[in-house]
Protein backbone atom coordinates (compact mmCIF):
# COMPACT_ATOMS: atom_id res chain seq x y z
CA UNK A 1 0.00 0.00 0.00
CA UNK A 2 1.45 3.36 -1.19
CA UNK A 3 1.17 6.41 1.07
CA UNK A 4 -1.26 9.11 0.59
CA UNK A 5 -0.95 11.95 -1.31
CA UNK A 6 -1.95 15.01 0.22
CA UNK A 7 -4.16 16.02 -2.78
CA UNK A 8 -5.83 12.27 -2.66
CA UNK A 9 -9.43 12.30 -1.25
CA UNK A 10 -10.72 10.36 1.25
CA UNK A 11 -13.44 8.38 1.31
CA UNK A 12 -15.04 7.05 4.61
CA UNK A 13 -17.13 3.87 4.03
CA UNK A 14 -19.47 1.34 5.84
CA UNK A 15 -19.33 -2.51 5.04
CA UNK A 16 -21.38 -5.11 6.69
CA UNK A 17 -20.19 -8.85 6.88
CA UNK A 18 -23.32 -10.59 6.96
CA UNK A 19 -22.95 -13.59 7.91
CA UNK A 20 -25.72 -16.35 8.23
CA UNK A 21 -26.14 -20.57 8.61
CA UNK A 22 -22.21 -20.67 8.23
CA UNK A 23 -22.07 -18.46 5.13
CA UNK A 24 -21.17 -14.51 4.48
CA UNK A 25 -22.55 -12.18 1.76
CA UNK A 26 -20.75 -10.96 -1.16
CA UNK A 27 -21.78 -8.87 -3.51
CA UNK A 28 -21.04 -7.85 -7.12
CA UNK A 29 -20.72 -4.46 -8.39
CA UNK A 30 -22.83 -3.34 -11.20
CA UNK A 31 -20.47 -0.50 -12.06
CA UNK A 32 -17.52 1.10 -11.41
CA UNK A 33 -14.43 -1.67 -10.25
CA UNK A 34 -15.20 -4.77 -11.42
CA UNK A 35 -15.53 -6.80 -8.63
CA UNK A 36 -17.37 -8.70 -5.71
CA UNK A 37 -17.58 -6.73 -2.49
CA UNK A 38 -18.99 -7.01 1.11
CA UNK A 39 -22.29 -4.73 0.87
CA UNK A 40 -22.27 -0.87 2.39
CA UNK A 41 -21.26 2.44 1.27
CA UNK A 42 -20.38 5.80 2.06
CA UNK A 43 -20.29 7.60 5.88
CA UNK A 44 -22.38 10.66 5.32
CA UNK A 45 -21.66 14.08 7.49
CA UNK A 46 -22.54 13.26 11.13
CA UNK A 47 -23.08 9.63 11.02
CA UNK A 48 -21.48 6.77 12.71
CA UNK A 49 -20.08 3.85 10.72
CA UNK A 50 -22.46 1.90 12.36
CA UNK A 51 -25.49 3.99 11.19
CA UNK A 52 -23.77 4.48 8.00
CA UNK A 53 -23.66 0.46 7.78
CA UNK A 54 -27.59 -0.37 8.60
CA UNK A 55 -28.83 2.32 5.86
CA UNK A 56 -26.63 1.20 3.37
CA UNK A 57 -28.16 -2.64 4.01
CA UNK A 58 -31.70 -0.98 3.91
CA UNK A 59 -30.78 1.02 0.72
CA UNK A 60 -29.12 -1.61 -1.52
CA UNK A 61 -30.47 -5.27 -0.06
CA UNK A 62 -33.77 -4.02 1.08
CA UNK A 63 -33.11 -5.34 4.29
CA UNK A 64 -32.42 -4.34 7.90
CA UNK A 65 -29.51 -5.72 10.40
CA UNK A 66 -30.11 -7.34 13.71
CA UNK A 67 -26.99 -8.07 15.40
CA UNK A 68 -24.05 -6.20 14.37
CA UNK A 69 -20.44 -5.57 15.91
CA UNK A 70 -16.88 -4.18 14.79
CA UNK A 71 -14.66 -5.86 13.47
CA UNK A 72 -12.03 -3.95 12.11
CA UNK A 73 -11.35 -0.44 10.55
CA UNK A 74 -9.39 -0.71 7.60
CA UNK A 75 -7.21 1.66 4.94
CA UNK A 76 -6.61 0.79 1.09
CA UNK A 77 -5.03 3.02 -0.83
CA UNK A 78 -6.52 3.48 -4.80
CA UNK A 79 -4.82 5.32 -7.38
CA UNK A 80 -7.95 7.82 -7.39
CA UNK A 81 -8.42 8.13 -3.79
CA UNK A 82 -7.74 7.05 0.05
CA UNK A 83 -10.08 4.64 1.12
CA UNK A 84 -10.91 4.24 4.69
CA UNK A 85 -13.59 1.37 5.60
CA UNK A 86 -15.35 0.26 9.11
CA UNK A 87 -16.45 -3.34 8.68
CA UNK A 88 -18.70 -4.90 11.13
CA UNK A 89 -20.05 -8.52 11.66
CA UNK A 90 -23.90 -8.81 11.09
CA UNK A 91 -26.98 -10.59 11.12
CA UNK A 92 -29.78 -10.01 9.18
CA UNK A 93 -32.94 -9.43 11.18
CA UNK A 94 -35.70 -12.55 11.39
CA UNK A 95 -37.00 -13.58 7.66
CA UNK A 96 -34.56 -11.12 6.11
CA UNK A 97 -34.23 -11.69 2.68
CA UNK A 98 -30.92 -9.64 0.79
CA UNK A 99 -31.99 -8.78 -3.10
CA UNK A 100 -29.86 -6.89 -5.20
CA UNK A 101 -31.09 -3.74 -5.82
CA UNK A 102 -30.38 -2.69 -9.80
CA UNK A 103 -27.81 -0.01 -10.92
CA UNK A 104 -25.97 -1.41 -7.73
CA UNK A 105 -24.96 -4.72 -7.47
CA UNK A 106 -25.32 -7.28 -10.18
CA UNK A 107 -25.36 -10.25 -7.94
CA UNK A 108 -25.11 -11.70 -4.46
CA UNK A 109 -23.73 -14.90 -3.50
CA UNK A 110 -23.82 -16.62 -0.10
CA UNK A 111 -19.91 -17.95 0.60
CA UNK A 112 -19.20 -20.46 2.71
CA UNK A 113 -15.61 -20.93 3.68
CA UNK A 114 -14.39 -22.89 0.93
CA UNK A 115 -15.84 -20.64 -1.66
CA UNK A 116 -14.20 -17.37 -0.43
CA UNK A 117 -11.61 -17.05 -3.04
CA UNK A 118 -14.29 -18.63 -5.85
CA UNK A 119 -14.92 -14.20 -6.66
CA UNK A 120 -12.92 -11.80 -7.67
CA UNK A 121 -12.51 -9.43 -4.52
CA UNK A 122 -11.94 -5.89 -5.10
CA UNK A 123 -8.49 -4.95 -3.53
CA UNK A 124 -9.35 -3.14 -0.54
CA UNK A 125 -11.91 -6.32 0.39
CA UNK A 126 -8.97 -8.86 -0.19
CA UNK A 127 -7.06 -8.84 2.95
CA UNK A 128 -10.56 -9.07 4.98
CA UNK A 129 -11.21 -12.38 3.08
CA UNK A 130 -7.74 -13.42 4.01
CA UNK A 131 -8.53 -12.28 7.89
CA UNK A 132 -11.98 -14.18 7.35
CA UNK A 133 -10.50 -17.23 6.04
CA UNK A 134 -7.54 -17.65 8.81
CA UNK A 135 -10.46 -16.70 11.61
CA UNK A 136 -13.72 -18.28 10.11
CA UNK A 137 -14.25 -20.70 13.17
CA UNK A 138 -14.12 -17.61 15.45
CA UNK A 139 -16.22 -15.34 12.86
CA UNK A 140 -18.82 -17.50 12.99
CA UNK A 141 -19.75 -18.49 16.81
CA UNK A 142 -23.15 -17.95 17.86
CA UNK A 143 -21.46 -15.75 21.18
CA UNK A 144 -20.59 -13.02 18.94
CA UNK A 145 -24.02 -13.34 16.96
Amino acid sequence: MAEQDENTSTIHVAAAIIQRDGRILAARRAHGMDGWEFPGGKVEQGETGEEACRREVIEELGCKLQVMWPLDTLTYDYPEFHLVMDCFVCTLAPDAEPKAKPGVHKELRWLGHGDLLDVAWLPADQGLVQTLGLAWDQFMESEHL
